[in-house]
């Protein structure tokens, strides 16, 4: 113990910033790379960005450093203590986590702490060895699709900076997209994982509920997931086995997550696919459909049968926002006077909404649920996928808290599957005429978490990842 570690030689830190989780972890074990210059490379490019794009809300470079030496001392003796030893990952601002403020980016909380609770998601990630860099800017409580709030101010798009990066997960979005660190904690209550995927470039994934534990419960309760936001899907796959275990807390604690590391296949042969270009009512943009149409046409080409289709789920979008404006009320009621006056005006016009709500509305609501949920169980008998383009529109401007124009919503092809509680994942896919990210849905039934895996890494190799364009210095 009292043994001084030798340092682990370098690759040029000019690459590190390309690496992906399983690249560092191969590097750390053949003593090529150090958690510890990993760590240094992160920090120096968050300073050089962040203050323009507003990843970050909270980053403690002293103890992300102290963790890697520690990583690094495991490596050198070949004693790794998990399976993300010396990985850099960051936590969303709605995540608790030990040693870090979590504000919910709400000026209605408080900074004091104390933080001296990790809740699972934490827990998991700090039991295998993750360096925590820090926590991503959210919204307030995570009830927008963009990424601004009074606490925080402004989270801007890589792609082009006087756009959002989507929402609610926007934060996290950036950081991946830009590789600030290496794995991302989302969370997702009707699209806040894959409209930021979508709008940046990275790949996100919202699991079957349940198979990530959640403590705190959600303020929007079971149609809250939490899922890892990665450049890479096999990134994705190795965060999930450290996220899906467990935990006492979470009472909706689903069953044992099964699987393992996603291998590459060459092949999506045997597979029924339906393909949905815009659910039969959603005003979708001429680009992201050219984009979505060429995908659905290489997913034919790897050997899938695909059907054109629509799952009939016109009503969904009004029986989320029921349990949306609910969740806001509820959040009013937890509040005190003071804490109030400190909202946002646009939550507390969520929670009017929701206060407005009668019981039989929110009973019809549950209802309602149920029957998209059945109609979509059944609907997988037939199929093995559902693909969609994530979002109709392309990245709008930031300070607005959807796009203008629009009519109708503006998320349509995301929220249905909270309420089905169904894995989905939104995969780049290619860019429109204005060189911005489109996003691919992959969506499965329910506990076929690797079917959507599959299938989205076999896409990947095809499609390609996707960057934004280099960032200079300021």
């Amino acid at each position: 113990m009292g043994m001084r570690v030798k340092r682990m030689s370098t690759k040029p830190t000019t690459h590190i910033a390309d690496l992906t989780a399983f690249d560092c972890l191969a590097l750390f074990k053949s003593r090529d790379l150090s958690p510890v210059e990993v760590i240094d490379d992160c920090m120096q490019r968050i300073d050089e960005v962040n203050c323009e794009l507003n990843a970050f809300c909270f980053v403690n470079f002293e103890q992300a450093k102290a963790q890697a030496r520690l990583s690094e001392a495991r490596w050198m003796r070949g004693e790794p203590i998990g399976l993300l030893d010396g990985v850099p990952v960051t936590l969303k601002d709605v995540t608790l986590t030990r040693g870090m403020p979590t504000r919910w980016g709400s000026m209605s909380t408080s900074s004091d702490g104390p933080w001296n609770v990790d809740a699972p998601a934490a827990a998991r990630l700090r039991e295998a060895g993750a360096v925590i860099l820090g926590k991503t800017t959210t919204p307030e409580y995570g009830f927008q699709g963009a990424t601004h709030s009074s606490l925080y101010g402004i989270t801007r798009n890589p792609w082009n900076p006087s756009l959002t990066p989507g929402g609610s997960s926007g934060g996290a979005a950036v950081a991946a997209a830009l590789n600030l660190g290496l794995l991302h904690l989302g969370s997702d209550g009707g699209g806040s994982i894959r409209t930021p995927a979508s709008f940046t470039g990275i790949f996100g994934f919202k699991p079957t509920f349940g198979y990530v534990p959640q403590w705190p419960a959600s303020i929007l309760t079971t149609l809250s997931h939490l899922g890892p936001m990665t450049r890479t899907v096999a990134d994705a796959a190795l965060m999930m086995r450290v996220l899906a275990q467990k935990d006492v807390r979470d009472g909706y604690a689903g069953p044992e997550y099964p699987f393992g590391d996603v291998p590459l296949a060459s092949t999506l042969k045997g597979l029924r696919v339906a393909y949905s270009r815009d659910f039969g009512y959603v005003n979708v943009s001429k680009d992201i459909l050219n984009v979505t149409d060429a995908a659905a046409q290489k997913i034919e080409s790897f050997g899938a049968e695909v059907i054109e289709i629509n799952p009939g789920l016109d009503d969904a979008g009004k029986t989320w926002n029921t349990f949306w404006y609910a969740g806001a009320a509820r959040l009013l009621g937890r509040l005190n006077k003071e804490q109030r006056s400190l909202l946002e005006p646009k939550t507390l016009e969520l929670a009017e909404q929701g206060l407005s709500l009668t019981l039989s509305e929110y009973l019809d609501a549950q209802e309602a649920r149920v029957g998209f949920t059945a109609k979509m169980a059944a609907f997988h008998e037939k199929f093995d996928l559902l693909i969609t383009p994530t979002m109709p529109v392309a990245p709008f401007p930031v300070g607005l808290t959807r796009p203008d124009p629009y009519d109708g919503d503006w998320s349509p092809f995301t929220s249905p599957f909270n309420l089905t509680q169904q894995p989905a994942a939104s995969l780049p896919s290619g860019l429109d005429s204005n060189g911005l990210p489109v996003g691919l849905q992959l969506v499965g039934a329910r506990y076929k978490d690797m079917t959507v895996l599959s299938a989205a890494r076999v896409l990947e190799s095809a499609f390609g990842h996707l960057t934004p364009p280099k960032r200079s210095a300021r």
